[in-house]
């Protein structure tokens, strides 16, 4: 099956590059669109990559899955925010946002700390003299990095490196990370507050790594200038309304703050009258954090790569609405996730699952160790695409769950016994199917409510239920002979209590309602259904 991947926005070439030299993917680059066009583009493709120029809101992401056609499973964005894409909306429609976080981290570290030096030194404003023919020695000295205090907002990779660097440089260093519960970070190096203002209060430069959500916006506003230090230095190269910019204009103009260096805006860009623009004490420029030709290269190659990965069913990297999904699978156990949803689709035929409260997940031996609960959660997505028409998959299914009112049990069995997967629904009446997978990698299904099988579920498949009596396989294989359809193959799986058998056969073409009625009109046979794997 061929993967489709628009790229919607102008992306380093060596992304396209990679993804062309991919076997089954085709490529889309096609930049600039808005409106229906970006609609049905996106509609079209798997997935889609961007950078920040095309924006993809609850409008248009709406108007793509309004489309019977639409079939987009990923966004990914070829550096770090995510401002551009509406994330409940996505999540909503079972859409993976992910990011490239990773691959700027020493391109952004290395800008914000470039910032900080030509704040404390006056870089700019003193370039900026000289460039008009003053000197001006004395009116531009500045302050030595060793010795000062930064206070570091976010210690993930970005800010690790910051910190790093910071040390490098003699610097006393405080952190403060809302996820972080950890008294100390970099083997003690760093001591952690407990909140934004306790870090505040101490530090002579501040400089933040953080995402811009509810609580980080205005996180540097009027309350917090009022209890920091005098003469405070301010580096924002995270995102734009992080610090609070009239705060921050009135703190410069008051004295209280010593000048702010800012590569990201509130609105990017800022008006042509924006106070940043021409104030004294602030250094800008128009977001370079990640504006490097190796952090390009790196961001566009690792958004494509992370995109085609999680398309292709091989994991998830860097994903921003996964709540910190463990979808990593090797190749054998990304097998039990193709054997449960074929399972899922043959027991539809078998059972009513469509009203579905329950499902229990059993996994037994060593081939599916730990990844019981990932396994579990893509058993409850096949399931719950049988039960409802919008769409389903591994970042929504818990909401769907949760809203059809569906709940999913996982149990690991023992370790030390034959590979195999178990899963029972319970609605009106309880259903079971078991399967394993075969030293030949092969899906096998092994029983169907308690009747014996081993058959690999795929192609074109009839499942009929009998009367446990001589004469039934006859009955059918005269009806499918005389409608001119092959058997591929066929298993019977023999009810040792209720005395009813059960069919299973796979035939070379897709069986008609016709032919399927026919099936049901044998004296002895009490259902027919047939399934497409």
């Amino acid at each position: 099956m061929t993967i489709k991947i628009l790229i919607a926005d102008k992306l380093a070439p060596e992304g396209a590059t990679f993804l062309k030299a991919q076997p089954n993917v085709e490529v889309i680059e096609n930049t600039g669109l808005t409106g229906d066009e970006l609609v049905q583009a996106v509609s079209a493709a798997d997935g889609v990559i961007v950078r920040s120029a095309v924006k993809l809101p609850e409008e248009i992401l709406d108007k793509c899955f309004k489309k019977t056609e639409c079939q987009l499973q990923g966004i990914a964005r070829a550096g770090v925010g995510v401002d551009n894409i509406d994330l409940p909306t996505a999540t909503k429609y079972g859409v993976a946002v992910m990011n490239s976080a990773s691959a700027s981290t020493i391109t952004t570290a290395e800008h914000a700390f470039a910032l900080m030096i030509s704040l404390a030194r006056n870089v700019s404003n003193s370039n900026a003299v000289f460039r008009g023919g003053g000197w001006d020695r004395s009116k531009y000295v500045g302050v030595q990095l060793a010795g000062r205090t930064l206070g570091i907002v976010g210690m993930g990779r970005i800010g690790q490196a910051i910190a790093r660097r910071a040390l490098a440089f003699g610097m006393e260093v405080l952190g403060f990370d809302p996820f972080m519960k950890e008294t100390a970070a970099l083997d003690g190096q760093v001591q952690m507050m407990q909140s934004f203002d306790d870090l505040i209060k101490q530090v002579d430069i501040v400089t933040f790594h953080v995402p811009r959500t509810e609580e980080t916006t205005g996180m540097l506003g009027k309350d917090q200038f009022a209890i920091c230090k005098n003469d405070l230095l301010v580096v924002n190269a995270a995102r734009g309304g992080i610090v609070d910019e009239e705060a921050l204009i009135e703190a410069l103009d008051g004295g209280k703050c010593a000048g702010a260096a800012i590569d990201v805006y509130m609105s990017e860009p800022p008006a042509e009258d924006h106070p940043f623009r021409s104030h004294p004490k602030v250094l800008c420029t128009p977001h370079l954090g990640a504006s490097t030709v190796e952090a390009q290269e790196a961001v566009a190659v690792n958004a494509c790569a992370s995109l085609l990965r999680y398309l292709q069913g091989e994991g998830l990297d860097s994903a921003v609405n996964a709540g910190g999904l463990d979808l990593e699978l090797n190749k054998r156990q990304r097998t039990y996730v193709e054997l449960a949803q074929r399972m899922i689709t043959l027991l539809g035929t078998v059972a009513t699952i469509t009203n579905t409260k329950e499902v229990t997940v059993e996994l037994r031996g060593k081939a599916t160790a730990g990844k019981a609960d990932t396994i579990a959660r893509y058993t409850l997505v096949s399931l719950l695409q049988q039960m409802c028409d919008e769409p389903v998959s591994i970042i929504n299914v818990s909401a769907m769950a949760r809203e059809l009112g569906v709940t999913v049990s996982t149990v690991v069995g023992a370790t030390d016994v034959v590979d195999s997967l178990i899963i029972k629904t319970q609605g009106e009446n309880e259903h079971t199917i078991e399967g394993t997978v075969h030293a030949d990698g092969l899906p096998r299904v092994t029983n169907i409510e308690g009747r014996h099988f081993d058959m690999v579920p795929s192609g074109h498949m009839i499942a009929l239920f009998n009367n446990d009596t001589p004469g039934m396989v006859g009955k059918v294989g005269e009806i499918l002979g005389n409608a001119k359809v092959n058997i591929d193959e066929m298993v019977i799986g023999h009810g040792d209590k209720d005395g009813v058998a059960m069919m299973i056969i796979k035939t070379n073409t897709v069986p008609t309602d016709d032919l399927l009625e026919q099936l049901s009109s044998i004296d002895g046979v009490s259902k027919v259904a047939s399934a497409e794997i």
